[in-house]
């Protein structure tokens, strides 16, 4: 810090301050300091040599060696960084601004901007009597100087040391103040910022406890009761009845609905996904599809996907087949899981009735499943194109990028 671009703060320790940018009004009150130190140096030997002094010249290089000790000061790093640089830079000022003194009356004028030096540049207890020690030396060059000894010799120095430490120190109180209150508001928004991440929180955990709820009391409960129903139903068919068969396979897709829809509640993957590779739960789900004869199919080779990929593709899968299933009356389907270099893609074909995917959803809750399935391809950055007409099947496709970097190995 420059000495004076001290005026930027109060020094730590009551050494120099850590740099910070210099506001509009700091910058002015330093060059304010320089001119008037500089206008006060050159007032001193100007006025030697108006009026003749036999020692003109010896004033006039006592005050070009106190302003060039002065500007090597106030361009020196050094002082900025080092308290024993600043006070020495001070003693030597001090020692260039004496000689001045002791050679012309005139120099005790250069004392104010001296005292503001020291209060800012040494710490308070030594600044405070560098000032005394300054003031002292002011008086006591002009009274050595012969000049008339009135109130006003003893009470201008004074009386500019008195201005300059209540300057400086208000100055420091009030920027105290203001780190503190700074200090204060950068604790407030921190802690804004957390409260309204604890409510983001509770409010996240809220919905979710209050869906857990509506889960269990209502699809988890139906479907423990559906699954009730149909084994007591299975044990009434008499043996070898061909509905025997039917009323198990949707006794255990009851099972497995109700077990999903739990998990869901404690948020764990898909039970097909826990303890198979996206592959095998594919597999499985096309060899548990009622109607069609449905195919799986793999192209290139596996990788570990992460598990919102997994999810996010049986889910895709389940929802497009339980749409070729309740809708499409198609007699083949095939799924095709394709790794690619940079995406993985899942095709779901079936030869059914197909649709107009232009047409509005039907009415009455219908029309859900395709946006929700565009919604999971969106939230992991990757699209979902539905190719289909009446009377020529339905094709959908998702593709999905590949996280950066090494997506885990072969799966």
């Amino acid at each position: 810090m420059n000495p004076s671009s001290s005026l930027a703060g109060p020094p730590p320790a009551g050494f120099c301050l850590p740099e910070r940018p210099l506001t509009p009004v700091v910058r002015a009150l330093r060059l304010c300091l320089h001119a008037l130190l500089g206008g006060l140096i050159a007032l001193a030997a100007v006025k030697a040599v108006a009026d003749g002094a036999p020692h003109a010249t010896a004033v006039v290089l006592a005050a070009v060696t106190t302003a060039v000790v002065y500007t090597v000061g106030a361009l020196s790093p050094a002082v900025d960084r080092s308290p024993r640089t600043a006070a020495g830079w001070l003693g030597a000022l001090g020692l260039a601004w004496l000689i001045l003194l002791s050679l012309s009356p005139d120099g005790l004028w250069a004392a104010f901007p001296l005292y503001f030096l020291q209060l800012h540049l040494l710490p308070t207890r030594w600044g405070l009597g560098a000032v005394a020690a300054t003031a002292a030396a002011a008086i006591g060059g002009f009274v050595l100087h012969g000049q008339t000894v009135t109130p006003g010799t003893f009470i201008g120095p004074l009386l500019g040391a008195a201005v300059a430490v209540a300057t400086v120190l208000g100055y420091q109180a009030l920027y105290r103040e203001s780190e503190r209150r700074r200090e204060l508001i950068d604790e407030l928004l921190a802690t804004r910022e957390d409260l309204a991440a604890a409510e983001r929180t509770a409010g996240t955990l809220a919905e979710r406890e209050r869906l857990a709820r509506e889960i269990h009391d209502t699809l988890a409960q139906g479907l423990s009761s559906i699954q009730l129903l149909l084994r007591a139903a299975e044990r009434t068919l008499p043996v070898g009845d061909p509905a025997a068969a039917h009323v198990r396979q949707a006794r255990e897709a009851a099972r497995d609905n109700l077990a999903e829809a739990r998990r869901f509640v404690r948020a764990l993957p898909p039970p097909d996904l826990e303890h198979a590779s996206l592959p095998a739960a594919l597999e499985r789900l096309c060899a548990s599809t009622p109607g069609p004869a449905v195919r799986f199919g793999v192209s290139g080779t596996p990788v570990r996907l992460p598990t919102p990929y997994e999810v996010a593709l049986l889910r895709v899968a389940q929802s497009a087949l339980a749409n070729t299933v309740r809708h499409a009356g198609a007699a083949r389907a095939e799924i095709t899981l394709s790794f690619m270099e940079t995406s993985v893609a899942l095709d779901v074909v079936d030869d059914g009735a197909g649709f107009d995917p232009l047409a509005p959803p039907p009415p009455r809750g219908g029309g859900f499943g395709l946006p929700a399935m565009r919604s999971r391809a969106r939230s992991l950055g990757g699209t979902l194109s539905v190719e289909s007409a009446p009377g020529r099947g339905t094709a959908v496709a998702i593709t999905l990028p590949l996280p950066s970097g090494d997506p885990g190995g072969p799966s």
